[in-house]
């Protein structure tokens, strides 16, 4: 992941619509060191042959939420992190609609940090649930 240097929710909003991001159809809400929140709003252009949606979103959302709290969290002139393992659980199957992600962290040390996301409906049953461990990086 690139340096995010900006703590201004629409300047860091604006920075993550670009390419495979944009696609993902989510919307942040909050980002900070110690917790990222977005919503998810998703379509059939989302889903899967069998009509649910691609278990690669959730992976990719997970990624995403984790590393732009990572950055925050190892802000800095020089400074980034990039993920080296994602572990994504999918637990229950939808079709679309809007979704909710947390990323809070789990570890936050000099070299790596591990964060816990969450995804889940608006009954706030769990639809999917992974972790990050990203690497700190200083040039």
């Amino acid at each position: 992941m690139t340096e995010v240097m900006s703590t201004n929710l629409d300047d860091l909003a604006r920075s993550l619509e670009v390419g495979f991001n944009r696609a993902l159809g989510f919307t942040l809400q909050e980002a900070s060191a110690t917790r990222v929140s977005a919503t998810l709003e998703l379509s059939n252009e989302h889903q899967q042959p069998f009509g649910l949606v691609h278990g690669g979103l959730y992976c990719a959302v997970v990624e995403t939420l984790a590393s732009v709290g990572g950055a925050l969290a190892w802000t800095g002139p020089g400074r980034t992190v990039v993920g080296v393992n994602n572990n994504t659980d999918f637990i229950r199957g939808v079709a679309g609609g809007r979704l909710f992600a947390e990323a809070l962290p789990i570890h936050s040390g000099r070299t790596q940090q591990l964060w816990d996301v969450v995804i889940t409906d608006p009954n706030g049953k769990l639809i999917a649930q992974g972790t990050v461990r990203l690497a700190n990086l200083e040039s």
